[in-house]
């Protein structure tokens, strides 16, 4: 199985996903890995991506999903999948779930003034929330309680 946890930047998507991961004894890994450099210089100068930038990226994402479903790989892929676009082309098989990480622009904005070390500028939040298209049929939890309490609702809601 697959579980996207899915949301804007600073929602949470790493920080939840290593603790679901670990809870499920899954593989973690992070979407963001897979971005080619180019988008990772255009994200760390502040500019947003475009669809023709993601293109790249989602392929090799879905590739990569391909190959843990065929191989039977249990995994928590963070991953932003902002556009119902995206989602499709990432939700390949009915083993996958889609979990979202729901947040307000206040609360994360907190949390990306508090985060060091990652290249997401966090001046993109509001292109992030202006791309976001709020996904039907996803699991949605909210992140404005402690990392523990949001891992234990997505294994209630996706009974694991």
């Amino acid at each position: 199985m697959v579980i996207i946890l899915m949301g804007v930047t600073g929602s949470g998507k790493t920080t939840v996903g290593l603790a679901l991961a670990e809870s499920l004894g899954w593989q973690f890994v992070d979407a963001d890995d897979y971005h080619p450099p180019a988008n990772v210089a255009k994200m760390r100068a502040g500019i947003p991506l475009d669809d023709a930038d993601r293109a790249p990226w989602l392929a090799s994402l879905q590739d990569a999903i391909v190959g843990w479903l065929q191989s039977g790989t249990n995994v928590v892929l963070a991953c932003s999948a902002l556009k119902q676009a995206y989602r499709e082309e990432l939700l390949v098989n009915p083993q996958m779930k889609l979990v979202y990480l729901r947040g307000n622009p206040e609360l994360i904005s907190q949390r990306l003034s508090q985060r060091h070390g990652h290249y997401m500028d966090p001046k993109l939040l509001a292109s992030q929330f202006a791309t976001l298209e709020e996904p039907g049929g996803a699991v949605a939890v909210d992140i404005d309680t402690d990392v523990p309490e949001i891992v234990a609702a997505i294994r209630k809601a996706l009974v694991l």
